[in-house]
């Protein structure tokens, strides 16, 4: 009999879909993990297929200025005081920028000078090059364009007597098309509709967290154990029953820690001086596991790495081993993905048996944690995902003034030059790719997601235009978990987000009673985890040799 005052709720199902065809895989195998490559290969290739969407777009927003400009195809092969545009990669020469003498410097073991959090200076000059060479631009209207190194644009103006090129406009490629879905009902607007609930069909969420950044002095926090039990809906259970899956955009580890020897290794080892070693330990890793073994329990989880996680240095960021999660890795709820990665999540229709099938086909994932493939009834409606956990964005903002220039103003610059990440490779590691450039965006996302950012952020981005359709994305900016306590919460219908705060960081423990509950069960977790580190043995077989029997017993 069910108890009229406790409703019961059923999380709306949703599954991860195939993608198509045109989107690129960011996993490296072993034909291309390579590096005898060099980096000029990944601009040649950047250059040749943005430059004919630049050029379209070029031609048909000029065609009216005066005198006709005509293209230039060849930057070196401008004429001076002749109105014309050109198309090129653009190269930010910023004497605050990273170069080969820091590298220098630390191999000869000179102090490197400390890390900057900005490149940006009045002494910065901005050029503009292709195969045939170099040359620089100058003019007001760069001051607002936020350029950074690697941007394909065009650029309209005329070349000077000092021999700089004077712009007058710039061109870029523009947000790349977007698949249609005709079904799925249009985006909300104005005001955020998360909360409607009119009797009908729950809507699905997906709930984003990063920065987790568990260390040995935190991974007991009682933050996280709120936040799972909020998933799991032992909090909020209305609204967690809509939370369809979780996605972590990467830093889930702290980074690792280096130490200075002790006195004592250091008499025992002269040669050690003046070294440090690096302080690991397995508990952060196992409470990690715990926290997703529970929530797996409930619903999938997608695991993406960051520059803190076990993962390549470079982009793209491979997949953590999912076996160092310890029983989570048993669960085809759990996957692990590349960093960036592309998620296609489609909705079912919320049925029972729906709800079945997708329990049991998560469970068929492959070892490697890839998505599932198995057939499955059509579904009503999907949306597209590009998650990465926020260096290409963090790279980008290093280039620019702020303020005025916000973090949500560069992710969206992104979209419209076209590329996810175009300062890689100057100033962000990537792999060094031969034959192709997996970084431009071949499809507008519905959601584009960055992890590890200061603080929540969000913008709805809508473009049509004559060439490409009608696009919009909506762009999420995920705050740091560890310093913020914040849980974002997206509408997989409505394209709405928002930001909820969990654990002691969102909001005090407001009776003593709760506080203790909450301790209880923070004691809890850190027995389940020491019982997992300690390890068993077998029994042992008895090696106590047997007394001896007496002639009376032998008879």
């Amino acid at each position: 009999m069910t108890d009229s005052t406790h409703p019961t709720y059923e999380r709306p199902p949703t599954y991860a879909v195939e993608l198509p065809g045109c989107i690129p895989s960011y996993e490296i195998d072993d034909a291309k993990k390579t590096y005898k490559h060099q980096y000029s290969n990944i601009y040649y290739m950047r250059l040749q297929l943005l430059r004919s969407f630049v050029q379209t777009r070029a031609k048909a927003k000029w065609k009216d200025v005066a005198g006709n400009p005509p293209y230039t195809e060849r930057v070196l092969e401008v004429n001076k005081g002749e109105l014309c545009y050109i198309i090129g990669t653009i190269y930010m020469e910023m004497p605050l920028k990273p170069n080969v003498m820091d590298d220098i410097a630390s191999d000869l073991a000179i102090p490197p000078p400390p890390p900057l959090t900005k490149f940006h200076s009045a002494e910065d000059a901005v050029m503009i090059e292709d195969e045939s060479g170099r040359i620089q631009l100058i003019g007001d209207r760069l001051k607002k364009a936020n350029l950074v190194t690697g941007v394909i644009v065009g650029a309209l103006g005329m070349e000077t007597n000092d021999g700089g090129f004077e712009v007058a406009d710039l061109c870029y490629a523009g947000m790349p098309p977007q698949e249609a879905d005709p079904d799925v009902p249009p985006p909300g607007k104005g005001e955020d509709k998360m909360d409607v609930d009119d009797g009908g069909e729950p809507h699905e969420l997906i709930a984003f967290v990063s920065g987790l950044s568990l260390d040995e002095e935190n991974c007991n926090d009682i933050n996280l154990v709120m936040l799972a039990e909020f998933l799991v809906g032992e909090m909020d259970t209305k609204t967690s029953s809509r939370i369809s899956r979780l996605v972590i955009a990467g830093n889930s580890l702290a980074p690792i820690v280096l130490l200075p020897l002790e006195e004592e290794e250091l008499d025992n080892n002269k040669a050690w001086k003046n070294q440090e070693v690096i302080n690991i330990s397995t508990v952060p890793t196992l409470q990690l596991g715990a926290f997703m073994l529970e929530v797996a329990r409930t619903m999938p989880i997608h695991l993406i790495p960051g520059p803190t996680d076990p993962s390549g240095a470079i982009l793209p960021q491979q997949r953590v081993p999912r076996g160092m999660f310890g029983r989570v890795h048993e669960y085809g709820t759990f996957a692990c993905e590349t960093n960036p990665v592309y998620l296609r999540i489609a909705a079912g229709e919320g049925t029972e048996s729906e709800t079945e099938t997708e329990v049991d086909t998560e469970t068929e994932a492959d070892v490697d944690g890839t998505r599932r493939k198995a057939p499955r009834p059509p579904p009503s409606f999907s949306r597209t995902f590009l998650v990465n956990s926020g260096q290409p964005l963090d790279d980008m903002y290093k280039y620019v003034l702020s303020p005025p220039t916000t973090r949500i103003e560069m992710a969206e610059n992104s979209l419209r030059w076209r590329h996810m990440a175009p300062t890689a490779p100057d100033t962000l590691w990537c792999h060094p790719y031969f034959d192709l450039e997996p970084f431009i965006l071949p499809v507008t996302p519905d959601f584009y997601v960055v992890g590890n950012q200061p603080e929540f952020s969000t913008e709805l981005i809508e473009d049509d235009d004559e060439f490409e359709g009608k696009r919009r994305c909506r762009i999420v900016l995920v705050p740091e978990f560890s310093k913020t306590g914040s849980l974002v919460l997206v509408n997989l219908r409505t394209l709405e987000a928002t930001c909820m705060r969990i654990g002691t960081k969102g909001f005090a423990v407001k009776d003593k009673k709760a506080q203790e509950l909450a301790e209880q069960r923070r004691r809890e977790k850190e027995q389940e985890v020491k019982d997992q580190t300690e390890p068993r043995e077998p029994p042992r077989k008895s090696t106590q040799m047997p007394e001896a029997l007496d002639d009376d017993e032998m008879d």
